[in-house]
C-alpha cells in the first residue's frame, strides 16, 4: 500500500527550545513522535535519543536476520510488532544510561508514538500522552489511551476533556521513557484501508484542539497531507501555541 507524508515540528509560540523530536523512514515503514521531558534541554535529549534508537533496532531487524531480543519476544504479537515494542523499550534503556552520565540529564523522559506499517497493518506503540488517530472518511478515532493524570481523572468522570485541556496538571504523564527500567509499552494493530490517514502528534497540538478540530481541519486539505499538517501547526499556534507542536500524517493510497 502506497503512502504519502508529512512531518512538520514547531516550537509554538511560548516556550524558547523545542523539546519534540520525530523520525520519519518511509523504506521501514517507521513514523515516530517524542516529546521530552526535563531542565537544561534535557528534554530535547531525551526525545532525540529515543527516536534515533527505535529507527536503529528497526533497521537492524529489518532484514529478518538472527538477532538477540534484549528483552525477549511476545508470542502475543506479530514479529514486526515485537520489532516496535522492543525498539521503545531499547530507546527507553538508552535514555536511562544516558540520565547516568551527566547531573544535567538526571530526571529527562520522553513520551513515544510510533507506527511500523507492514502492508495494510500498522503497528502501533505508545508511552506517555503523545497520541496517534486514525481519520477514515469523516471520522476521526483516538487510537491510544494516555498516560496522563489528567486521563484518569476523565475515566473516573471527573473532569470533561474540554476541562483537561485547560487543567494546571495536564502536562502530567504517568508514564515515560526514562522512567523505570521495566517499561510497560502499549501495543495495538490498525487494519488499513486505502484513503485512511493516520495522525501521530505531540500534546502541544492536542491541548490546543478538540478531535472534532482536528478532523475538521484535515478533511477540508482533502487528502493534501502537507497542507493538513501546516494547518494544524498553524491553528494550534494561533489558540496560543502554548507547547511545542508536532504532527506526522500519514495516507494510505492503492
Amino acid at each position: 500500500m502506497k503512502i504519502s507524508y508529512q512531518a512538520v515540528s514547531d516550537v509554538g509560540r511560548k516556550r524558547k527550545g523545542n523539546e519534540d523530536s520525530l523520525f520519519v523512514n518511509p523504506e521501514q515503514g517507521l513514523f515516530v513522535v517524542a516529546d521530552g521531558m526535563g531542565g537544561h534541554a534535557a528534554g530535547e535529549v531525551a526525545s532525540r535519543l529515543a527516536v534515533d534508537a527505535i529507527n536503529e533496532f528497526i533497521c537492524l531487524t529489518g532484514d529478518d536476520e538472527e538477532i538477540t531480543w534484549p528483552f525477549g519476544l511476545d508470542e502475543t504479537i506479530s514479529y514486526d510488532g515485537n520489532r516496535l515494542k522492543t525498539a521503545i523499550r531499547y530507546a527507553n534503556r538508552k535514555v536511562l544510561e544516558a540520565t547516568k552520565e551527566k547531573s544535567e540529564y538526571e530526571g529527562m523522559a520522553t513520551t513515544v508514538a510510533a507506527v511500523l506499517v507492514d502492508g495494510d497493518s500498522a503497528n502501533l506503540g505508545h508511552v506517555g500522552d503523545s497520541r496517534i488517530y486514525l481519520l477514515r472518511e469523516t471520522r476521526i478515532t483516538q487510537l491510544t489511551t494516555d498516560h496522563s493524570w489528567v486521563n484518569e481523572q476523565i475515566v473516573s468522570g471527573l473532569i470533561s476533556p474540554d476541562q483537561a485541556r485547560s487543567h494546571p496538571l495536564r502536562n502530567v504523564v504517568t508514564r515515560a521513557l526514562g522512567g523505570k527500567t521495566d517499561l510497560q509499552v502499549d501495543m495495538k494493530v490498525q487494519k488499513i484501508e486505502t484513503g485512511d490517514l493516520l495522525l501521530l502528534c505531540s500534546d502541544g497540538l492536542t491541548t490546543m484542539m478538540g478531535d472534532e478540530e482536528i478532523a475538521g481541519l484535515v478533511s477540508e486539505a482533502k487528502g493534501d497531507v502537507e497542507k493538513a499538517a501546516r494547518s494544524l501547526v498553524v491553528a494550534a499556534n494561533a489558540k496560543g501555541g502554548e507547547d511545542n507542536i508536532t504532527v506526522v500524517i500519514l495516507k494510505f493510497g492503492e
